[in-house]
Protein backbone atom coordinates (compact mmCIF):
# COMPACT_ATOMS: atom_id res chain seq x y z
CA UNK A 1 0.00 0.00 0.00
CA UNK A 2 1.83 2.82 -1.39
CA UNK A 3 1.91 6.60 -1.65
CA UNK A 4 5.45 7.51 -3.40
CA UNK A 5 7.09 5.26 -5.61
CA UNK A 6 9.38 2.67 -3.06
CA UNK A 7 12.88 1.67 -3.84
CA UNK A 8 12.84 -1.93 -3.61
CA UNK A 9 16.68 -2.70 -3.47
CA UNK A 10 16.77 -6.45 -4.23
CA UNK A 11 15.45 -8.18 -1.33
CA UNK A 12 15.66 -5.45 0.96
CA UNK A 13 12.60 -4.18 2.29
CA UNK A 14 11.59 -0.14 1.24
CA UNK A 15 11.31 2.62 3.91
CA UNK A 16 7.92 3.85 5.01
CA UNK A 17 6.23 6.72 6.26
CA UNK A 18 4.34 7.29 8.81
CA UNK A 19 1.13 8.64 6.82
CA UNK A 20 1.30 5.28 5.21
CA UNK A 21 1.20 3.41 7.89
CA UNK A 22 -1.92 5.00 9.68
CA UNK A 23 -3.39 4.09 5.95
CA UNK A 24 -2.81 0.31 6.35
CA UNK A 25 -4.42 0.74 10.36
CA UNK A 26 -7.88 2.40 8.55
CA UNK A 27 -7.53 -0.45 5.94
CA UNK A 28 -7.29 -3.44 8.61
CA UNK A 29 -10.10 -1.56 10.99
CA UNK A 30 -12.49 -1.27 7.84
CA UNK A 31 -11.64 -4.70 6.79
CA UNK A 32 -12.62 -6.21 9.97
CA UNK A 33 -15.76 -4.00 10.18
CA UNK A 34 -16.93 -4.82 7.08
CA UNK A 35 -16.61 -8.43 7.02
CA UNK A 36 -18.80 -8.75 10.19
CA UNK A 37 -21.65 -6.36 8.39
CA UNK A 38 -21.55 -9.40 5.74
CA UNK A 39 -23.27 -11.73 8.25
CA UNK A 40 -27.15 -10.90 8.08
CA UNK A 41 -28.51 -13.80 10.73
CA UNK A 42 -27.18 -16.60 12.78
CA UNK A 43 -27.65 -18.84 10.12
CA UNK A 44 -25.59 -18.01 7.26
CA UNK A 45 -23.35 -20.39 6.22
CA UNK A 46 -21.22 -18.66 4.35
CA UNK A 47 -19.24 -15.20 2.82
CA UNK A 48 -18.30 -14.56 -0.10
CA UNK A 49 -15.94 -12.05 -1.52
CA UNK A 50 -12.63 -11.08 -3.17
CA UNK A 51 -10.39 -8.56 -2.33
CA UNK A 52 -7.73 -6.93 -4.94
CA UNK A 53 -4.34 -4.57 -3.48
CA UNK A 54 -4.08 -2.50 -7.28
CA UNK A 55 -0.48 -1.31 -6.11
CA UNK A 56 0.72 -4.08 -3.66
CA UNK A 57 4.33 -3.42 -3.31
CA UNK A 58 6.16 -5.88 -1.59
CA UNK A 59 4.59 -6.78 1.28
CA UNK A 60 7.36 -5.36 3.90
CA UNK A 61 8.94 -2.12 5.12
CA UNK A 62 10.70 -0.66 7.50
CA UNK A 63 9.36 2.30 9.69
CA UNK A 64 11.19 5.69 8.31
CA UNK A 65 11.04 6.86 12.16
CA UNK A 66 11.80 3.65 14.48
CA UNK A 67 13.40 1.38 12.29
CA UNK A 68 10.62 -1.28 12.80
CA UNK A 69 9.35 -3.69 10.32
CA UNK A 70 6.09 -3.20 9.35
CA UNK A 71 4.15 -5.49 7.02
CA UNK A 72 2.30 -3.70 3.61
CA UNK A 73 -1.13 -4.09 2.82
CA UNK A 74 -1.34 -7.61 1.30
CA UNK A 75 -0.75 -8.69 4.85
CA UNK A 76 -3.42 -6.20 6.38
CA UNK A 77 -5.80 -7.83 3.66
CA UNK A 78 -5.03 -11.55 5.27
CA UNK A 79 -4.42 -10.96 8.51
CA UNK A 80 -8.20 -8.42 8.86
CA UNK A 81 -9.75 -11.18 7.34
CA UNK A 82 -8.29 -13.90 10.00
CA UNK A 83 -9.50 -10.85 12.61
CA UNK A 84 -13.11 -11.40 11.28
CA UNK A 85 -13.00 -14.96 10.39
CA UNK A 86 -12.18 -15.11 14.53
CA UNK A 87 -14.42 -13.01 15.88
CA UNK A 88 -17.83 -14.31 13.28
CA UNK A 89 -16.80 -17.91 14.99
CA UNK A 90 -17.46 -16.57 18.69
CA UNK A 91 -20.88 -18.32 19.60
CA UNK A 92 -21.39 -20.45 16.52
CA UNK A 93 -22.38 -24.18 16.38
CA UNK A 94 -21.10 -24.43 12.65
CA UNK A 95 -18.26 -22.30 11.58
CA UNK A 96 -18.92 -19.69 9.14
CA UNK A 97 -17.12 -20.45 5.73
CA UNK A 98 -15.41 -17.88 3.82
CA UNK A 99 -15.12 -17.77 0.15
CA UNK A 100 -12.16 -15.22 -0.23
CA UNK A 101 -10.41 -14.59 -3.35
CA UNK A 102 -7.07 -12.46 -2.65
CA UNK A 103 -5.53 -10.37 -6.10
CA UNK A 104 -2.05 -8.72 -5.47
CA UNK A 105 -0.81 -6.72 -8.51
CA UNK A 106 2.57 -5.14 -8.61
CA UNK A 107 4.45 -3.32 -11.17
CA UNK A 108 8.07 -3.56 -10.04
CA UNK A 109 9.73 -7.01 -10.61
CA UNK A 110 11.80 -6.81 -7.65
CA UNK A 111 8.86 -5.75 -5.56
CA UNK A 112 6.72 -8.68 -7.07
CA UNK A 113 9.54 -11.04 -6.31
CA UNK A 114 9.79 -9.73 -2.48
CA UNK A 115 6.02 -10.20 -2.04
CA UNK A 116 5.95 -13.29 -2.98
CA UNK A 117 9.31 -13.90 -0.85
CA UNK A 118 7.65 -13.01 1.80
CA UNK A 119 4.35 -14.36 1.38
CA UNK A 120 5.87 -17.67 1.21
CA UNK A 121 8.38 -17.28 4.45
CA UNK A 122 4.76 -16.08 6.37
CA UNK A 123 3.18 -19.56 5.44
CA UNK A 124 1.03 -18.80 2.67
CA UNK A 125 3.36 -20.49 -0.26
CA UNK A 126 0.92 -23.35 -0.42
CA UNK A 127 -2.18 -21.08 -1.21
CA UNK A 128 -0.72 -19.15 -4.16
CA UNK A 129 -2.34 -20.03 -7.03
CA UNK A 130 -5.06 -20.70 -5.21
CA UNK A 131 -7.20 -17.96 -3.34
CA UNK A 132 -3.96 -15.82 -3.81
CA UNK A 133 -2.92 -14.46 -7.09
CA UNK A 134 0.08 -12.41 -6.77
CA UNK A 135 0.09 -10.70 -10.04
CA UNK A 136 3.11 -9.12 -11.67
CA UNK A 137 2.34 -5.81 -14.46
CA UNK A 138 0.44 -3.02 -13.79
CA UNK A 139 -3.59 -2.89 -12.61
CA UNK A 140 -4.35 -1.08 -15.73
CA UNK A 141 -3.52 -4.05 -17.53
CA UNK A 142 -4.55 -7.12 -15.29
CA UNK A 143 -8.06 -5.32 -13.79
CA UNK A 144 -10.16 -6.54 -16.97
CA UNK A 145 -9.22 -10.31 -16.04
CA UNK A 146 -10.01 -9.68 -12.61
CA UNK A 147 -13.39 -8.57 -13.28
CA UNK A 148 -13.78 -11.41 -15.48
CA UNK A 149 -13.26 -14.03 -12.22
CA UNK A 150 -15.32 -11.81 -9.88
CA UNK A 151 -17.95 -11.71 -12.24
CA UNK A 152 -17.94 -15.78 -12.20
CA UNK A 153 -17.32 -16.15 -8.86
CA UNK A 154 -20.59 -14.02 -8.15
CA UNK A 155 -22.30 -12.99 -10.82
CA UNK A 156 -25.28 -11.53 -8.93
CA UNK A 157 -23.58 -9.47 -6.72
CA UNK A 158 -19.69 -9.47 -7.79
CA UNK A 159 -18.84 -8.49 -3.86
CA UNK A 160 -15.43 -7.18 -4.00
CA UNK A 161 -12.97 -4.35 -2.42
CA UNK A 162 -10.56 -2.68 -4.43
CA UNK A 163 -7.73 -1.06 -2.68
CA UNK A 164 -5.80 1.09 -5.35
CA UNK A 165 -3.38 3.04 -3.43
CA UNK A 166 -1.90 4.51 -6.31
CA UNK A 167 1.98 6.48 -6.42
CA UNK A 168 0.50 9.70 -7.01
CA UNK A 169 -3.11 10.88 -8.84
CA UNK A 170 -2.25 9.65 -12.51
CA UNK A 171 -2.53 5.68 -12.10
CA UNK A 172 -5.92 5.17 -11.90
CA UNK A 173 -8.62 6.70 -15.08
CA UNK A 174 -11.48 7.62 -12.94
CA UNK A 175 -13.10 5.20 -16.44
CA UNK A 176 -11.36 1.88 -14.74
CA UNK A 177 -13.13 2.71 -11.44
CA UNK A 178 -16.62 3.37 -13.52
CA UNK A 179 -16.33 -0.08 -15.01
CA UNK A 180 -15.70 -1.65 -12.05
CA UNK A 181 -18.86 -0.67 -10.79
CA UNK A 182 -21.15 -0.72 -13.77
CA UNK A 183 -19.73 -4.59 -13.75
CA UNK A 184 -19.89 -5.35 -10.13
CA UNK A 185 -22.91 -3.82 -8.33
CA UNK A 186 -21.43 -4.26 -4.49
CA UNK A 187 -18.06 -3.86 -5.53
CA UNK A 188 -15.96 -1.09 -3.36
CA UNK A 189 -13.12 1.64 -3.95
CA UNK A 190 -11.12 2.43 -1.48
CA UNK A 191 -8.49 4.90 -3.72
CA UNK A 192 -5.84 7.51 -2.66
CA UNK A 193 -4.97 10.85 -4.57
CA UNK A 194 -2.46 13.27 -3.87
CA UNK A 195 -4.62 16.24 -4.58
CA UNK A 196 -1.78 18.99 -3.30
CA UNK A 197 0.74 16.86 -5.73
CA UNK A 198 -1.54 17.12 -8.55
CA UNK A 199 -2.28 21.66 -7.96
CA UNK A 200 1.65 21.71 -7.39
CA UNK A 201 1.94 20.96 -11.02
CA UNK A 202 -0.95 21.53 -12.90
CA UNK A 203 -1.00 24.86 -15.12
CA UNK A 204 -2.45 25.58 -18.90
CA UNK A 205 -0.02 23.72 -20.69
CA UNK A 206 -0.20 19.93 -22.67
CA UNK A 207 1.25 18.34 -20.05
CA UNK A 208 -1.60 19.00 -17.48
CA UNK A 209 -4.54 18.52 -20.29
CA UNK A 210 -2.81 15.08 -21.06
CA UNK A 211 -3.28 14.37 -17.11
CA UNK A 212 -6.70 15.09 -17.40
CA UNK A 213 -7.27 12.95 -20.11
CA UNK A 214 -6.03 10.29 -18.48
CA UNK A 215 -7.66 10.77 -15.61
CA UNK A 216 -11.09 10.82 -18.43
CA UNK A 217 -12.41 14.45 -16.32
CA UNK A 218 -10.75 16.82 -19.41
CA UNK A 219 -13.30 19.26 -18.05
CA UNK A 220 -12.19 19.74 -14.26
CA UNK A 221 -12.61 23.95 -14.20
CA UNK A 222 -15.42 23.86 -16.39
CA UNK A 223 -14.23 26.02 -19.01
CA UNK A 224 -11.80 28.38 -16.92
CA UNK A 225 -8.43 28.16 -16.87
CA UNK A 226 -5.93 27.53 -14.99
CA UNK A 227 -4.54 31.14 -14.62
CA UNK A 228 -7.77 33.06 -14.66
CA UNK A 229 -8.26 31.00 -11.42
CA UNK A 230 -5.11 32.23 -10.10
CA UNK A 231 -5.72 35.69 -10.60
CA UNK A 232 -9.07 35.63 -9.36
CA UNK A 233 -10.08 33.22 -6.62
CA UNK A 234 -9.36 33.89 -2.70
CA UNK A 235 -8.23 30.48 -2.23
CA UNK A 236 -6.81 28.70 -4.99
CA UNK A 237 -5.95 25.29 -3.51
CA UNK A 238 -9.42 24.75 -1.99
CA UNK A 239 -10.97 25.90 -5.01
CA UNK A 240 -8.99 23.29 -7.45
CA UNK A 241 -9.68 20.52 -4.64
CA UNK A 242 -13.40 21.34 -4.63
CA UNK A 243 -13.44 20.74 -8.51
CA UNK A 244 -11.23 18.02 -8.93
CA UNK A 245 -13.88 16.32 -5.41
CA UNK A 246 -16.69 17.12 -7.58
CA UNK A 247 -15.39 15.58 -10.75
CA UNK A 248 -13.74 12.76 -9.12
CA UNK A 249 -17.00 11.47 -7.50
CA UNK A 250 -18.96 11.99 -10.79
CA UNK A 251 -16.76 10.11 -12.98
CA UNK A 252 -16.38 7.42 -11.06
CA UNK A 253 -20.03 6.65 -10.71
CA UNK A 254 -20.52 5.67 -7.21
CA UNK A 255 -23.84 6.30 -5.26
CA UNK A 256 -22.07 6.61 -1.83
CA UNK A 257 -18.33 7.95 -0.85
CA UNK A 258 -16.00 9.54 1.39
CA UNK A 259 -13.45 12.70 0.55
CA UNK A 260 -10.93 13.28 3.40
CA UNK A 261 -7.47 13.87 3.80
CA UNK A 262 -4.87 12.02 5.47
CA UNK A 263 -2.94 13.67 7.81
CA UNK A 264 0.58 14.21 6.92
CA UNK A 265 3.65 15.79 8.62
CA UNK A 266 5.63 17.55 5.17
CA UNK A 267 4.82 15.08 2.68
CA UNK A 268 1.80 17.12 1.02
CA UNK A 269 -2.16 16.77 1.45
CA UNK A 270 -4.04 13.66 -0.11
CA UNK A 271 -7.26 12.39 -0.24
CA UNK A 272 -8.37 8.92 0.98
CA UNK A 273 -11.56 8.41 -1.16
CA UNK A 274 -14.12 5.34 -0.21
CA UNK A 275 -16.50 4.76 -3.16
CA UNK A 276 -19.80 2.26 -2.50
CA UNK A 277 -22.80 1.62 -4.37
CA UNK A 278 -24.55 1.21 -0.79
CA UNK A 279 -24.96 3.55 2.53
CA UNK A 280 -24.01 0.87 4.97
CA UNK A 281 -20.49 0.30 3.21
CA UNK A 282 -20.25 4.50 3.54
CA UNK A 283 -21.15 4.57 6.89
CA UNK A 284 -18.88 1.49 8.34
CA UNK A 285 -16.00 3.97 6.83
CA UNK A 286 -16.77 7.17 8.11
CA UNK A 287 -17.30 5.37 11.57
CA UNK A 288 -13.63 4.24 11.38
CA UNK A 289 -12.97 8.45 10.19
CA UNK A 290 -14.54 9.10 13.48
CA UNK A 291 -12.34 6.09 15.71
CA UNK A 292 -9.17 7.15 14.12
CA UNK A 293 -9.27 10.99 14.24
CA UNK A 294 -5.66 11.30 14.36
CA UNK A 295 -5.29 10.37 11.09
CA UNK A 296 -7.81 12.12 9.14
CA UNK A 297 -8.87 16.21 8.54
CA UNK A 298 -11.71 17.78 6.27
CA UNK A 299 -11.91 21.12 5.54
CA UNK A 300 -15.90 21.46 4.96
CA UNK A 301 -18.88 21.59 7.29
CA UNK A 302 -19.83 19.81 10.38
CA UNK A 303 -23.55 18.89 8.51
CA UNK A 304 -25.73 18.24 5.84
CA UNK A 305 -23.66 20.71 3.62
CA UNK A 306 -19.99 19.50 4.13
CA UNK A 307 -18.57 21.10 1.15
CA UNK A 308 -20.30 24.32 -0.60
CA UNK A 309 -20.41 24.29 -4.05
CA UNK A 310 -16.95 25.14 -5.65
CA UNK A 311 -15.10 25.61 -2.14
CA UNK A 312 -14.75 24.35 0.87
CA UNK A 313 -16.59 25.78 4.22
CA UNK A 314 -14.45 25.81 6.85
CA UNK A 315 -12.34 28.24 6.91
CA UNK A 316 -15.43 30.56 5.75
CA UNK A 317 -18.23 29.95 8.86
CA UNK A 318 -15.86 28.72 11.61
CA UNK A 319 -19.16 28.86 13.92
CA UNK A 320 -20.72 26.69 11.91
CA UNK A 321 -18.07 23.96 11.68
CA UNK A 322 -16.59 24.61 15.32
CA UNK A 323 -12.82 23.52 14.08
CA UNK A 324 -12.23 26.93 12.09
CA UNK A 325 -8.86 27.22 10.69
CA UNK A 326 -7.67 24.05 11.82
CA UNK A 327 -9.81 22.01 10.10
CA UNK A 328 -12.69 19.65 10.56
CA UNK A 329 -11.06 17.01 13.08
CA UNK A 330 -13.35 14.22 13.56
CA UNK A 331 -12.59 14.90 17.44
CA UNK A 332 -14.98 15.26 20.20
CA UNK A 333 -15.23 19.51 19.75
CA UNK A 334 -16.07 17.75 16.29
CA UNK A 335 -18.14 15.54 16.98
CA UNK A 336 -20.35 17.90 19.23
CA UNK A 337 -20.70 20.21 16.10
CA UNK A 338 -21.73 18.31 13.82
CA UNK A 339 -24.30 16.74 15.82
CA UNK A 340 -25.63 20.48 16.56
CA UNK A 341 -25.53 21.04 12.89
CA UNK A 342 -27.20 17.81 12.05
CA UNK A 343 -30.53 18.50 14.82
CA UNK A 344 -30.73 21.85 12.96
CA UNK A 345 -30.92 20.73 9.46
CA UNK A 346 -32.23 17.51 10.22
CA UNK A 347 -35.83 18.93 11.57
CA UNK A 348 -36.50 20.81 8.14
CA UNK A 349 -36.13 18.23 6.44
CA UNK A 350 -38.87 16.28 8.32
CA UNK A 351 -41.10 19.68 7.88
CA UNK A 352 -41.15 19.19 4.31
CA UNK A 353 -42.57 15.52 4.84
CA UNK A 354 -46.29 15.60 5.32
CA UNK A 355 -46.35 11.84 5.92
CA UNK A 356 -42.32 11.81 7.77
CA UNK A 357 -39.88 9.79 6.25
CA UNK A 358 -38.04 6.83 7.87
CA UNK A 359 -34.45 6.88 9.15
CA UNK A 360 -32.79 4.66 6.50
CA UNK A 361 -34.20 7.07 3.66
CA UNK A 362 -32.88 10.13 5.54
CA UNK A 363 -29.25 8.51 5.85
CA UNK A 364 -29.26 7.31 2.26
CA UNK A 365 -30.24 10.39 0.80
CA UNK A 366 -27.79 12.66 2.74
CA UNK A 367 -25.44 10.90 4.35
CA UNK A 368 -22.79 12.12 1.12
CA UNK A 369 -22.98 15.51 2.34
CA UNK A 370 -22.01 14.88 5.90
CA UNK A 371 -19.37 13.74 7.82
CA UNK A 372 -20.99 12.58 10.63
CA UNK A 373 -22.14 8.64 10.49
CA UNK A 374 -25.40 7.44 11.50
CA UNK A 375 -24.78 6.81 15.27
CA UNK A 376 -23.95 10.70 15.36
CA UNK A 377 -27.09 11.28 13.22
CA UNK A 378 -29.49 9.01 15.44
CA UNK A 379 -28.12 11.59 18.49
CA UNK A 380 -28.97 14.67 16.46
CA UNK A 381 -32.55 12.91 16.11
CA UNK A 382 -32.18 11.96 19.99
CA UNK A 383 -32.27 15.42 21.12
CA UNK A 384 -34.97 16.64 18.69
CA UNK A 385 -37.08 14.04 20.26
CA UNK A 386 -36.39 15.76 23.81
CA UNK A 387 -36.67 18.68 22.63
CA UNK A 388 -40.30 17.55 21.32
CA UNK A 389 -39.43 18.67 18.01
CA UNK A 390 -39.64 15.54 16.56
CA UNK A 391 -41.38 11.71 17.02
CA UNK A 392 -39.89 8.78 15.90
CA UNK A 393 -42.10 5.48 15.75
CA UNK A 394 -41.20 1.99 14.82
CA UNK A 395 -43.17 -0.05 12.86
CA UNK A 396 -45.09 -1.88 15.39
CA UNK A 397 -46.25 1.89 16.54
CA UNK A 398 -43.87 1.95 19.65
CA UNK A 399 -42.10 5.69 20.12
CA UNK A 400 -38.14 5.55 20.24
CA UNK A 401 -36.97 7.81 23.35
CA UNK A 402 -32.85 7.14 22.44
CA UNK A 403 -30.79 7.08 19.86
CA UNK A 404 -29.82 3.56 20.38
CA UNK A 405 -33.08 2.00 19.11
CA UNK A 406 -34.01 3.73 16.53
CA UNK A 407 -33.16 1.56 12.94
CA UNK A 408 -33.32 2.18 9.27
CA UNK A 409 -37.67 1.51 9.07
CA UNK A 410 -38.41 3.71 11.72
CA UNK A 411 -40.69 6.85 10.70
CA UNK A 412 -39.66 10.43 11.74
CA UNK A 413 -42.82 12.86 11.77
CA UNK A 414 -43.10 16.13 13.31
CA UNK A 415 -44.21 16.55 16.72
CA UNK A 416 -47.41 18.03 17.57
CA UNK A 417 -45.65 19.20 20.40
CA UNK A 418 -42.86 21.43 19.07
CA UNK A 419 -41.16 23.92 21.20
CA UNK A 420 -37.96 26.18 21.24
CA UNK A 421 -34.68 24.95 21.37
CA UNK A 422 -31.37 25.62 20.74
CA UNK A 423 -27.47 23.62 21.15
CA UNK A 424 -25.51 26.42 21.93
Amino acid sequence: MTESRYLWDGYKPAIIKQHSVAKHEVLREYLVAYLQTLVASPGQEAISLTLIDGFAGGGLYVHEDTGRPVLGSPFVFLEAAREAEALLSLGRKKPLEFKLDYFFVEKQRQAHAFLLKNLTERGYGDRLGHDIHALQGTFEHHYPSILSFIRRKNPRAGRSIFLLDQYGYKDVPTSQIRQIFEHLPRAEVILTFAVDSFINFASDNPATTKQLKRLDIPDLLKGRTFEDIKSNEKDVRLYIQSCMYQALVAKCGAKYFTVFFIRTTGHGDYWLVHLSQHPRARDVMTTVHWNNNTHFIHYGGAGLEMFRTLGYAAREDAEFTGQGELGFCFDERASHASIRALAMQISPLVHAKRDGLTFGELFSNHCNSSPADSARYRLAIEKLIEHKELVVVSESGAHRRSASTIVDRDLLKISNQTSFWNFN
